[in-house]
């Protein structure tokens, strides 16, 4: 049995009753060739059925193995939303409240302010309204890392905070990190089991993984691809794995698993029934509704971003538990994209009309995955014809021509004829971040290199910028994600400290360099 989203029949009779699935094949194809992404696949759910399975393209540029509906992609903070199922399940157990202080089950956990480390609850670390700022602390696990989950946690409290408590909103993931130590501490088991066991098992997810270390050799799955330079030819990118944050975002899904999941959804937590009939669900119906509640509410725009996208422009945005929350053309949106080292992806769901869509791409482009979802929300609400290929081709070309008016801005200030004020040599040293640790900088030949002892992907020759500035060109060009790393230096010539920042706008903000701030420590003596 069914349970109903909305109990106003008068309101349902009013909602549009076309059902039949669309032909998405036009809308991916053109998404595909505009946005060069080489695999797309897709899955929509409607009244409870699967009405819609399909893959474009292929796996791997250059191969011919092809995307299918069980093709499993990098689904990335889509993961939150299971994060947040997690708890609901251990709350209707009895074993926490979302109420619950974090200090409750984790007694050293600490922020940097002493208030909110008393005050943070469950729900806020779902809800991206701790203070932190934008993606603050994601370097402690992106790219992949050495921390353990604990040892990053436990830097929180070096991060600083960059509002008040609760004020406003600021995505974060690091947080997630922490829910998964209480998902662990409360439950015994290891998030990766505890999934796979109290959630994939009984939703039916047989493909589903909870990162790229979990995929089996010769799986059907994608590989990522990105453009180095933002608009170079495509090149593949290895896996990514999140170990040490997997509350955050790691899982490898198919649309067909994820048609399952969008199902549950739903279906507000039901199951089905057993035996004997008796309903059986994975969460509470109490629960679901509180995953799906607007928490924090996000400032909209006061134009979008380029006129073509004005439709999409939604009367109302927040976050609840785990999920994004919106409107459009009056249907509450329930929501959320996965961004990842040459993945990126989008799952919908509009309660109202008992649909979910789900879009998985392997490019790092999320106007490829926003193109279908609207096309596909299009259909079903008789909407008037829109290109929407056309009209996010535009909004990745104003993106694209502002980071190149801003890199163009940084050539015409640079001073090409100024010199470093000291030595190579006098630049390297090892320089301490509170939270994130030590970063070297080492002589190595003639030029300097710089190396996150941390994280292996993050190794990089400085070019000489202007005055005491350094632009680090990383040796993995794939990581889009170059940055101005500029020296202070005191009256007396001596480097005083390190600050880093990322040399273009469309570096994606969980290289977060610029929350660094890097101090040389003394060499010790022989």
């Amino acid at each position: 049995m069914r349970t109903p989203v909305l109990a106003l029949p008068l309101l349902l009779a009013a909602l549009p009753a076309f059902a039949s699935a669309p032909d998405l094949a036009p809308v991916a194809e053109a998404a595909r060739k505009t946005f060069e992404v080489p695999g797309i696949a897709v899955a929509i759910v409607k009244d409870g059925e699967l009405v819609y399975a399909e893959g474009f393209g292929v796996r791997e540029q250059g191969k011919p193995a092809p995307v299918d509906a069980d093709t499993r992609f990098a689904i990335a903070s889509q993961t939150k939303a299971f994060t947040s199922a997690a708890l609901s399940i251990l709350a209707d157990e009895g074993k926490l409240s979302l109420d619950d202080r974090v200090i409750d089950h984790l007694p050293w956990f600490q922020m940097s302010d002493p208030y909110v480390t008393r005050e943070m609850r469950l729900r806020d670390l779902l809800t991206h309204r701790s203070g932190l700022a934008l993606g603050a602390g994601d370097l402690l696990f992106w790219p992949t890392t050495q921390y353990s989950t604990r040892e990053i946690v436990q830097r929180l409290r070096h991060v600083p905070l960059a509002t008040s408590f609760r004020a406003d909103y600021a995505y974060d993931n690091v947080l997630y990190a922490v829910a998964q130590l209480v998902i662990e501490e409360v439950s015994g088991q290891a998030y990766s089991d505890f999934l796979r066991e109290r959630i994939f098992a009984p939703v039916g997810l047989r493909d589903t993984v909870v990162n790229s270390d979990y995929l089996p050799a010769g799986a059907n799955a994608a590989v990522g691809h990105a453009q180095p330079g933002f608009s170079g030819p495509l090149v593949t990118v290895p896996p990514m794995t999140w170990s040490n944050n997997q509350g955050a975002g790691g899982i490898y899904a198919s649309v067909n698993d994820l048609a399952k999941w969008m199902r549950v959804q739903l279906d507000g937590g039901v199951l089905g029934k057993d035996e004997a009939g008796k309903e059986r669900r994975l969460f509470s119906a109490e629960r679901h509704r509180a995953m799906w509640e607007l928490v924090t509410p996000i400032r909209i725009p006061a134009e979008p971003a380029v006129p073509a996208l004005a439709p999409a422009l939604p009367q109302f945005a927040g976050y609840g538990e785990g999920w994004s929350l919106s409107e459009y053309r009056g249907r509450k949106l329930v929501w959320h994209t996965g961004g990842w080292p040459g993945m990126v992806s989008r799952v919908t769901l509009v309660p109202q009309l008992d649909l979910g869509i789900v879009v998985l791409t392997n490019q790092e482009v999320g106007a490829a995955f926003n193109a279908v979802t609207m096309e596909a929300l299009d259909h079903y609400l008789q909407a008037p014809d829109t290109d929407w290929v056309a009209a996010y081709a535009a909004a990745v070309a104003k993106a694209r021509s502002g980071a190149d008016e801003k890199w163009t801005a940084h050539q015409a200030a640079r001073d090409k004829r100024s010199k470093p004020s000291l030595p190579l040599a006098a630049y390297a040293a090892t320089y301490r971040d509170p939270w994130y640790g030590d970063v070297t900088v080492a002589l190595e030949g003639k030029a300097l290199v710089m190396r996150f002892a941390k994280t292996a992907a993050l190794v990089g020759t400085l070019e000489h910028w202007q005055h005491d500035t350094f632009l680090v060109r990383w040796h993995d060009r794939a990581l889009n994600a170059d940055a101005f790393a500029s020296f202070d230096l005191t009256p007396d010539g001596k480097v005083r400290e390190l600050r880093m920042e990322a040399a273009s706008s469309l570096t994606d903000f969980s290289f977060d360099f610029h929350h660094l701030r890097l101090v040389p420590q003394a060499a010790k003596a022989p």
